[in-house]
């Protein structure tokens, strides 16, 4: 071994560790102390001197000479050995342990001297000091921050612009909806009690404040940095400044700051009535009414300075967001801001202010025991100059914009600000050709002064539809957006009725029936695809059965007899049997609601899903009736369904919006998508069925010149609505009409019968309705090329067909017979049209109509076949709740449209 590896002479008496023991103590750090040294700490744990000399007792180990080392300062390494250079000898310098007592760190941590987890607890002087820093760090920030900005120029910020909106043809429709609708008062001329509603509700220190509410903008910056939506808590200076000063409106932290200092540097510049002053004159309070006096007018009428209380505290609620204050409802924006629910918001927040002016001292209580019920509002659109369908359209267009704004990137704000190019997709030919053949027939068959008790409230809507694109072309909304603010195109709740039996014959064709000797899982999967020459009952008065062949009873046990057109049966006897074809012809509704159960409500349900028909107007599905259209869809998505059947089974959403502009450039353009809903010999088939009611059965009125149309009637029970649904390969349209009451104040409004308006007997989809839609499309159609429909290929099995009956067996005569035969009933003769009763004929418009009194329902509805009602009341129109929307967001109600 050589020189260097070998081991240094062991001392006597004990080896490593006696060594260690007697490692010299003249090193000056802490591992070198002598090791007895009075008050040492190893005296002061019983390990001194343990003979007569003092000599020092050896240890029993290796772990406990490194407790004792710990104890007496030296830290957990050995001493250097006597005679062995380097750092550890105590000839070489002072010892360099953890910290040693003359090494001095600016900060201290890991702390020196602690052991274990103490070692990792900083001190209270470390806490304090990044506390003073962070905070005096803050400080700096702010008074930098603070400094930096400037009170930006009101007047460049608040320009007022309108949005123009174009017709398909690039040309001109309307311009408005923008901030122009502002008219800037002084504070003179504002009601006092306008001032301390607001002060009131938003902001109670207004006069005393600094600008800011630090609670309000921790809250918002701390759901922002987690995610969330930014809360309410602003100041009147800090949304002052936002609405008038700020041109950036994003949610963002950095927006935030910026909008904190310069609050507070307006809180401190600029005096309070100015504040006040220019925050009620730039404030927005729906309606695209922004300013007080602008609010003033839009829902009372009359000046800001001449609002009374009540009124000034009602406009207060208006500041907290007007799509759900708004008493006139904007369920175009949102499904939930209902007419109902937002008198309720509105009462509710216009009496918390009013109580709070009294409890802060701005007004008395016995002026405020004045108001109690909301004030008396205008018509949303009494003062707009949109007038006629052009309130309609904008509407449409505004809603279809918002409910796809993640797409579309404008924003309900963005649009009040207004500066947008918006080009719809109406046909201003077509729009004003329709609201011609509408007025057409209500002039000259509708008089509410002649016929009060069956001509008032009587209402139409409309819609058209490209097939090609799933552009809408043009609507009907109703006589006048100033007058009706409804949109009747859009959504009205009326139930659609046989015109929903085009999606049961597309189930039928798709998916076909169930086999009835399978059980209901089997079943689903073996199937019989059905052909238009399929064979089913037309009996009045049927007795409707499961697909297993067994009774069908509803939740109390009860069965369901279903009643046809005028209580007639359709078809040859014993057996009653008319082909789907000659049932959709003359809509025969035993056959189709049979049908139905046979290939299941849920499959109908699909299909008319698959078409365009949003899935939140389906009503009824429970019920064998849901095949007669006991649903509501509004007439823009009928108009879309049928589209799909016109373009071979490719259904496109309708929509209303092409492109959307501002000055910075292209905001949104449409990009038409389609899925295939149907193979195209389905939809074909469906397309050739329909074409034969429009030729020879209850659709007659709709024939257009030289022109192929496909189309059904509908008309429900009780009379209650009418419906003519048609295309041609490049145009489809949905009329609808009925009776419904246009005046709030009256309570639990319902749909009407129609019995004997028009001073007809009663309304069908084959009357008034077709008669719209032939005229319409007469003019929207000239002089565009003639199309014809796909020939369909064959599809399908014929179901239910019976074997052929045996023959009648020759009689041989004699003398002895019978003077009077009495021979098998002779069969009655085939016929398309429905067999001979007492009850009416298709088309005799003018003769009673019994109906049926069985528990299917009576049904008077016309000769394009009613909806029979269940053995439970089935919820039409508004008592169903059902909540509708043209499924591409285009709304109707007040601003736009959500909802069919």
């Amino acid at each position: 071994m050589s020189e260097h590896r070998r081991k240094p002479p062991q001392p006597q008496g004990g080896g490593r560790a006696a060594a260690r023991r007697g490692t010299s103590g003249s090193s000056p750090g802490r591992r070198a102390a002598p090791r007895g040294a009075t008050g040492s700490p190893s005296d002061a744990y019983g390990s001194g001197p343990s003979g007569p000399e003092g000599e020092e007792r050896p240890y029993g180990g290796r772990a406990e000479a490194r407790r004792a080392a710990q104890r007496s300062g030296g830290g957990r390494r050995r001493a250097a050995d006597p005679g062995r250079g380097g750092r550890r000898s105590g000839a070489a310098g002072p010892a360099r342990g953890r910290a040693g007592a003359d090494q001095r760190r600016i900060i201290d941590y890991p702390r020196a001297g602690k052991y274990g987890w103490r070692r990792w607890v900083p001190s209270w002087r470390l806490v304090s000091g990044l506390c003073l820093g962070f905070f005096g760090s803050m400080v700096a920030v702010a008074g930098i921050g603070y400094a930096m900005v400037g009170v930006p120029n009101v007047a460049q910020a608040a320009r007022a612009q309108n949005n123009v909106y174009y017709w398909s043809d690039g040309t001109e429709m309307v311009s408005t909806g923008g901030e122009t609708n502002r008219q800037i008062i002084n504070l003179s001329q504002i009601p006092k009690n306008m001032r301390n509603a607001v002060i009131s509700q938003e902001n109670k220190t207004f006069e005393t404040d600094s600008g800011i509410d630090p609670k309000g903008i921790a809250r918002a910056v701390f759901n922002m940095a987690r995610g969330g939506e930014t809360q309410g808590g602003s100041t009147i200076t800090q949304q002052y400044v936002k609405n008038a000063m700020l041109d950036d409106q994003s949610q963002t932290v950095s927006r935030k700051f910026k909008e904190l200092f310069v609050s507070i540097k307006v809180g401190a510049s600029v005096p309070k009535d100015d504040i006040m002053e220019g925050y009620l004159n730039t404030a927005y309070y729906g309606r695209s009414a922004f300013g007080i006096q602008a609010a003033a007018r839009a829902y009372f009428n009359k000046d800001a300075i001449r609002l009374n209380a009540g009124e000034c505290a009602f406009l207060a609620a208006m500041l907290k967001g007007a799509t759900y204050y708004d008493p006139a409802g904007a369920t175009s924006i949102d499904p939930a801001a209902t007419e109902s629910a937002n008198k309720r918001r509105a009462l509710r927040q216009m009496q918390d202010t009013l109580d709070k002016m009294v409890e802060y001292g701005h007004l008395s209580a016995a002026e405020r025991a004045k108001y109690t019920t909301l004030p008396k509002v205008e018509n949303p659109r009494a003062n707009r100059a949109l007038s006629g369908q052009v309130g309609y359209l904008v509407d449409l267009a505004n809603g279809y914009l918002l409910n796809n704004s993640e797409t579309t990137k404008v924003t309900e704000r963005k649009l009040r600000e207004g500066g947008l190019s918006v080009y719809t997709t109406f046909d201003k030919k077509k729009v004003d050709e329709l609201e011609k053949a509408v007025k057409k027939v209500q002039q000259a068959n509708i008089d509410p002064e002649k016929r009060p008790g069956t001509d008032t409230h009587v209402q139409f809507g409309g819609a058209s539809v490209d097939p090609a694109t799933g552009a809408i072309v043009a609507i009907y909304g109703g006589e006048d957006a100033t007058k009706h603010f409804t949109n009747n195109a859009n959504e009205t709740g009326a139930q659609v009725g046989s015109t929903f039996k085009p999606f049961v014959l597309a189930a039928a064709m798709s998916w076909g029936v169930r086999d009835p000797d399978l059980g209901p899982t089997q079943a689903q999967d073996e199937r019989t695809v059905v052909s238009p020459k399929s064979l089913y009952s037309g009996e009045n008065k049927l007795k409707i059965q499961n697909y297993d062949k067994s009774v069908w009873h509803n939740d109390k046990g009860e069965e369901w007899l279903q009643v046809n057109d005028g209580d007639e049966t359709y078809g040859e006897a014993p057996n009653y049997q008319i082909d789907l074809r000659e049932a959709m012809q003359f809509s025969v509704n035993s056959a189709y609601v049979q049908l139905g159960m046979d290939v299941g409500l849920d499959k109908v349900k699909e299909a008319a899903v698959d078409a365009g028909v949003l899935e939140s107007s389906l009503a009824g599905i429970d019920y064998p009736s849901f095949s007669l259209g006991t649903s509501d869809p509004s007439a823009i998505r009928m108009a879309g369904s049928y589209a799909t059947f016109a373009a071979s089974g490719k259904q496109r959403d309708p929509y209303s919006v092409q492109k959307v502009t501002d000055k910075d450039g292209t905001l949104y353009e449409h990009e038409t998508q389609a899925k295939q809903a149907f193979t195209a010999k389905v939809a074909d088939n469906v397309t050739d069925v329909l074409k034969t009611v429009v030729e020879e059965g209850t659709g007659t009125n709709a024939q257009l010149t030289g022109r192929e149309v496909a189309g059904k009637t509908g008309t429900t029970d009780g009379n209650r609505s009418a419906w003519f649904v048609g295309y041609t390969p490049q145009l489809s349209t949905a009329i609808s009409m009925f009776r419904y009451p246009d005046d709030e104040n009256i309570k639990n409004r319902t749909f009407l019968e129609m019995y004997g308006t028009g001073n007809q007997k009663s309304i069908h989809g084959a009357s008034f309705p077709s008669e719209i839609w032939h005229d319409y499309m007469e003019q929207a159609l000239k002089g565009e090329p003639v199309r014809k429909f796909p020939v369909p290929e064959p599809i399908g099995t014929v179901v239910n067909e019976l074997p052929p009956p045996p023959p009648t067996p020759t009689v041989i005569e004699t003398e002895e017979e019978s003077p009077s035969p009495t021979p098998s009933p002779t069969p009655s003769e085939t016929t398309p049209s429905p067999t001979p009763s007492d009850t009416c004929r298709p088309f005799e418009w003018n003769c009673e109509d019994t109906g049926g009194t069985e528990n299917g329902g009576t049904d008077t509805g016309g000769t394009d076949g009613g909806v029979s009602t269940s053995p439970v009341p089935t919820e039409t129109g508004e008592e169903s709740g059902s909540s509708n929307g043209n499924g591409n967001g285009n709304g109707g109600g007040l601003f736009g449209g959500v909802d069919d």
